[in-house]
């Protein structure tokens, strides 16, 4: 099969023939219709944490090809799919407790070399993390169920009330779904502090009831315009060291933070501005089955329209360029790969 394959930090994607993945006996091979990149893809070849001859790709659907022997249930070939890129071990704290994906074994497809990922034309997952897909549902939109199904787990974690009043920082993939399900959720005022103008639009286009540009505006005082108060909940969804502090500034009494942002560096705050406040802080990381699922619900009923999400597509030829175009400021929300393209 053809398959984009990582060498080393500074080198873009290789295009290569590489052998077809064989399933194990607890695995299915999904012929991939659509992989989305991921800005995490970018982080571990930027930082080398993905070994040399890495797949990359965690976000994707398509078609089951084939199925190993020992797949329980009714799976058969031809049937359309995405699947939680989780290879986790099912045994310690989190899996038992229904959180596969804080599990300190779990092996996350497409970042290391046990488990390639879905910049393929095959890919391998555990049948136990396969999702059926609707026949309303189209790959472009089943590849983008596992981004936008961390955002509808962050919105869970911050127990929204209806007509609440919130603040996102960062209207990325993460961000921008978060608008999305922060809507469906009753929200009131979803108001989005972005420094990018393409990425206010496309908030307001997913039901964003006002922008903020942070680097010519003051968020607080911009924000209480907007919606006569400060923020009940702050999603912080970038990951930049200092947004933490900010979120916490910016959060009004009792409020809920939660950091769905990857922050890879330290990162400080005065904890005496969030205990004036009883602030809460929640992280939010990952997802369960149940997230990928009600996504997948919303998307089928036309609740969740992601469609403003999904900037590009882009065949092998393509991707090593606009992968590497990526890494630096991009009108660019999220772009998939069709590997027949």
């Amino acid at each position: 099969m053809r398959a984009a394959v990582f060498h080393e930090t500074g080198r873009p994607l290789s295009i290569e023939t590489v052998p077809d993945p064989r399933p194990a006996p607890d695995q299915v091979i999904i012929e991939v219709a659509r992989s989305g990149i991921c800005g995490s893809d970018l982080h571990v070849t930027e930082y080398g944490a993905a070994p040399d001859g890495t797949i990359l790709g965690h976000e994707f659907a398509g078609t089951i090809a084939e199925v190993g022997a020992a797949v329980r249930g009714d799976w058969k070939v031809g049937e359309r799919v995405t699947a939680l890129p989780i290879t986790s071990c099912q045994q310690c704290e989190a899996c038992t407790g229904g959180l596969p994906g804080l599990c300190p074994q779990n092996i996350f497809t497409g970042t290391t070399l046990l488990v390639q990922g879905a910049y393929a034309q095959y890919v391998a997952a555990r049948a136990g993390m396969l999702q059926r897909l609707p026949a309303g549902v189209p790959f472009a939109q089943g590849a983008m169920v596992e981004p936008l199904a961390v955002s509808h787990h962050a919105v869970e974690m911050a127990a929204l009330r209806p007509g609440a009043s919130v603040l996102v920082i960062g209207a990325g993939p993460i961000g921008a779904g978060v608008v999305l399900f922060a809507r469906l959720a009753g929200a009131r005022h979803i108001v989005v502090s972005e420094r990018f103008s393409a990425r206010r639009e496309r908030a307001l286009a997913l039901g964003a009831t006002a922008v903020i540009d942070p680097s010519a505006e003051d968020v607080a005082g911009r924000f209480a315009a907007h919606a006569g108060c400060r923020p009940q909940v702050v999603f912080e969804c970038v990951g930049n060291p200092g947004l933490l502090r900010h979120a916490v500034e910016v959060a009004g009494i009792r409020a809920r933070i939660v950091v769905a942002g990857v922050c890879l560096l330290d990162d400080t705050f005065n904890p005496l501005t969030g205990l004036l406040k009883e602030v809460t802080i929640q992280f939010s990381q990952c997802y369960t089955e149940h997230n990928f699922a009600a996504v997948i619900d919303a998307m089928a009923r036309g609740e969740a329209k992601p469609e403003p999400m999904h900037t590009g597509t882009v065949g092998f030829a393509e991707l090593p360029a606009v992968f590497e175009s990526l890494r630096a400021a991009s009108p660019h929300c999220k772009v998939l790969i069709d590997p027949d393209r």
